[in-house]
């Protein structure tokens, strides 16, 4: 992807200052987020067992795999992200309609295309909460993005005031629009231009009802969305947040059968969807190190977090003054 770097945007910090300021800014918003979506925070595995199918494919991204000295007969493997775990965890833990959970997630992104937005390194925080059959719906989606978007605010208020750092405040009022709605008003543009151009209008924009490229096994197709963020350092789009209402069994067979994954009702976790023993969910990640990038006017993810990065990068850092971790 190619960035318009500007650099009257771009704040820039000491290491040691963004250190102190990403600690503040994550705190600040677990707390927040916490607070809007009444959530409780757990604990959640990096690692897990390959014939569970716990973990997501991401369209086919491979995993990081490995045996254990302790188990020389099982693969085990990186997560790549929580979607699925957190179902069974609100089950385990008996949580009921209206209560939900939040948790660190790490994982390694093996075959991610590495610049100034993605790392190999992957940093969220990942919620669910359990929901009814009748909040399986747009509105009630629509109103917890709503919340989402004010834990952000709220955060960069608050971070601002204690520490004195002038945070970037992303602009309040979310437009909605989902992805059918933006190809008509956009016909003659790629799928990325078109996001490109309803975000810088628009500012802060859920995009919503996604189905290209995204795993068949844990969004409801039509009840799914992203939280898009114009980030003016960079002139482009921020996706902060990916997620939505998961899949019931009727959605779920609905597109293992359009993806031709069928063979996935095998697996322990399809089963238990497909018989209603999992709860009802709504749920999705929102990028820790996105989140820092976006409040404190970053120019590259590598700024909040530290990572890999190929020589590329580093040399284009170099070129434009910019201090990674």
């Amino acid at each position: 992807m190619k960035f318009n770097f500007n650099d009257k945007a771009h704040t820039k910090y000491s290491a040691k200052q963004r250190q102190i300021l990403i600690k503040e800014i994550k705190d600040t918003f677990e707390r927040k987020l916490a607070m809007q979506l009444k959530l409780l925070r757990v604990s959640a595995p990096i690692i897990v067992e390959k014939e569970t199918g716990l973990n997501d494919d991401l369209c086919g991204s491979r995993k990081v795999e490995f045996d254990a000295a302790g188990a020389p007969d099982k693969t085990l493997q990186v997560v790549q992200s929580l979607a699925k775990w957190k179902r069974y965890a609100l089950k385990k833990y008996g949580f009921t309609a209206g209560e939900g959970l939040y948790t660190d997630m790490i994982a390694i992104r093996r075959d991610e295309d590495l610049d100034a937005l993605h790392s190999l390194y992957v940093d969220q925080w990942d919620w669910e909460k359990v929901i009814t059959d009748k909040q399986r719906t747009l509105d009630f989606l629509y109103k917890t993005v709503r919340k989402i978007i004010r834990a952000v605010t709220q955060t960069a208020s608050a971070v601002s005031k204690k520490t004195g750092a002038h945070l970037v405040t992303p602009y309040p009022e979310i437009f909605f629009i989902t992805s059918k709605e933006l190809e008509k008003l956009y016909p003659n543009l790629s799928a990325e231009r078109r996001e490109y151009e309803i975000v810088k209008t628009h500012k802060t924009v859920f995009l919503s009802q996604i189905s290209q490229q995204r795993a068949s096994d844990y969004d409801d197709w039509t009840l799914n969305g992203d939280i898009l963020f114009y980030h003016e350092v960079l002139d482009c789009v921020l996706e902060l947040s990916s997620g939505g209402i998961r899949v019931n069994s009727e959605s779920l067979r609905h597109q293992l059968q359009q993806s031709n994954e069928v063979h996935k009702l095998k697996f322990d976790y399809h089963a238990q969807v497909m018989s209603g023993e999992l709860p009802l969910t709504i749920g999705g990640g929102i990028g820790q190190s996105r989140l820092c990038m976006l409040l404190l006017g970053s120019a590259h993810i590598g700024e909040v977090q530290a990572s890999f990065w190929p020589q590329c990068e580093l040399d284009w850092c170099k070129k434009n003054d910019i201090d990674l971790l």
